[in-house]
């Protein structure tokens, strides 16, 4: 039983650092947010997804939305975009600056690319979108 108890020290460290992500205050949530992010942001789309990205012009934290529809696959399938998303995100969160707002909508087919595929078309996504905002 002892050998355990390091493993399950390590999830729960692992899973607090992760949270840091989407703690309360990085999140979109109310569906204002996420309207005015789509609607006053500016926009990349590729075949499997879109990306919005706001300026708010003000010193809040970055601020990120997922939307990931049932057209993305069942619930299994949803639930691996959503992670996937986040921890790419998470990978690239000094592309971001304070007063940021980014929503990443899934369509269909994304959870049938690879990582690399998935991370390629993200990184063309962000490129254009900071490109036009900036």
């Amino acid at each position: 039983m002892q050998s355990l108890v390091p493993v399950a020290v390590r999830a729960v460290a692992s899973f607090q650092l992760n949270q840091a992500l989407l703690a309360r205050e990085n999140r979109l949530r109310s569906a204002d947010d996420f309207r005015n992010t789509m609607k006053l942001g500016r926009k990349a789309v590729t075949d499997h997804m879109v990306v919005y990205l706001n300026n708010l012009n003000n010193q809040d934290p970055f601020k990120l939305g997922l939307v990931v529809g049932k057209t993305a696959g069942n619930a299994v399938q949803r639930n691996l975009v959503k992670r996937r998303m986040r921890a790419a995100i998470q990978k690239r969160l000094e592309i971001f600056g304070s007063g940021e707002a980014l929503v990443l909508r899934a369509l269909p087919g994304l959870v049938d690319l690879s990582w690399e595929d998935f991370c390629a078309e993200l990184d063309s996504n962000i490129t254009r979108v900071k490109r036009t905002v900036n």
